[in-house]
């Protein structure tokens, strides 16, 4: 260990991306020898503990809807100011105690502007300790559609300029630039650098030729938001020219039990004998380089998964509430060529069927054609900054 300490700060309010994208983060610092911890507000996931990382975790906190803007805590019930005073001395009290070298924050300011109520007195003491850390915000590929909002941008790049040292974007600029989708990027461009994208290489330890061969893997993430493409995948099976195959439905951990059970029965009827339904596999990416053609949605972790598997893929994006993150990265990344996309809006039985079939007659898209060190290359650079303030 360099002795160096990094305070993560991560926050999913709905699905598990944040915080499984946060964690891949935290296992490459570790493995650069830097001192991790982990300040995670979501609800917990024992699932993605990482050996080596600390993981403090706060009073939880998720959202109550698919638009973001209620909050509920523990007991299902929406927080409140008192809870939020709580909360927010948690948090100081973690930085405090760890007394980090570096604080690296994940997405926010670009988002989470829900946990501004902690956000910015943790920022504030951090400028403020004889010590002040590096500061650096860990964005993903795109930046949301926010845009729409010329004062929301303004206010994001003011506190850029007035709290962070560094912005880390986990993309490769070669597919997706951050200025594509992020209007105001010009205007902290001194601050950005690019990672790669970032995935959890090799998960699921050594490769199995037979799991998953040749069958359609259809995934939900973390399931909080799946059954409809769940749902839609059963219908469409029987309508593609891969019906014969087998089927695998992945629910996610967070499917809920009446989903699960209606998924069940709706394969049972439908299905043909040839659809299996499990919640989760812990050798996921080895289904993905198995597969004839994997469906999901396009968040974060899971396309970037694919992308490293090599697998022929359909994404759905997520486009519920005002979302627009998903949709987004499809279309660019349907722009290269890497995949088929089916729009939410559009999505029918024979529409899925029909983009299944065009992706099983493609080819597969080359491995290593996409920089997809993201999170290596994060931990080189963290070290490096970290290196060049003591010398």
């Amino acid at each position: 260990m360099s002795g160096r300490r990094v305070l993560l700060y991560v926050q999913h309010l709905l699905g598990i991306g944040h915080l499984k994208r946060g964690m891949t983060l935290a296992r490459a610092l570790a493995a650069g020898g830097l001192e991790v911890t982990v300040a995670s507000g979501g609800f917990a996931v024992p699932e993605l503990a990482v050996a080596g990382v600390r993981m403090v975790q706060l009073p939880p906190v998720g959202a109550a809807d698919m638009t973001f803007k209620n909050l509920v805590g523990a007991a299902g019930t929406p927080i409140d100011d008192e809870w939020k005073r709580e909360r927010r001395e948690a948090l100081l009290a973690v930085y405090r105690e760890v007394d980090p070298h570096a604080l690296l924050i994940e997405l926010f300011p670009f988002g989470r502007r829900q946990m501004r109520f902690e956000l910015l007195p943790l920022l504030d003491l951090a400028i403020a300790v004889p010590r002040r850390p590096l500061i650096v915000s860990s964005v993903r590929d795109v930046g949301g559609g926010g845009q729409r909002e010329p004062s929301r941008q303004a206010e994001t790049i003011a506190l850029v300029q007035r709290y962070f040292d560094r912005v880390l974007v986990h993309s490769d600029p070669a597919v997706i630039r951050f200025e594509r989708t992020y209007a105001y990027a010009d205007e902290i461009a001194d601050k950005l650098h690019y990672t790669g994208f970032v995935v959890e290489r090799g998960a699921g330890g050594g490769h199995d030729a037979v799991a998953g061969k040749d069958e359609v893997i259809v995934s939900a993430g973390g399931g909080a938001v799946g059954r409809t493409l769940l749902e839609i995948a059963l219908q469409a099976r029987p309508l593609s020219s891969l019906a014969t195959r087998t089927w695998r439905l992945l629910l996610g951990i967070n499917a809920t039990a009446a989903d699960a059970a209606m998924l069940e029965a709706l394969a049972g009827r439908i299905g043909g004998g040839r659809v299996i339904i499990e919640r989760v596999r812990e050798d996921f990416t080895t289904l993905l380089r198995n597969c004839a053609v994997s469906v999901s949605q396009a968040g974060y972790n899971t396309t970037m998964e694919i992308l490293d598997a090599g697998a022929r893929a359909v994404l759905v994006p997520f486009a519920g509430g005002a979302e627009t993150e998903q949709t987004l990265r499809a279309t660019l990344l349907a722009e290269n060529e890497r995949l088929q996309v089916v729009a939410e809006a559009a999505l029918t039985a024979a529409a899925l069927a029909a983009a299944v079939d065009r992706a099983a007659r493609g080819p597969a898209p080359a491995r290593g054609a996409i920089d997809l060190g993201g999170a290596e290359r994060s931990a080189v650079l963290l070290a490096r900054w970290l290196a060049e303030r003591s010398a």
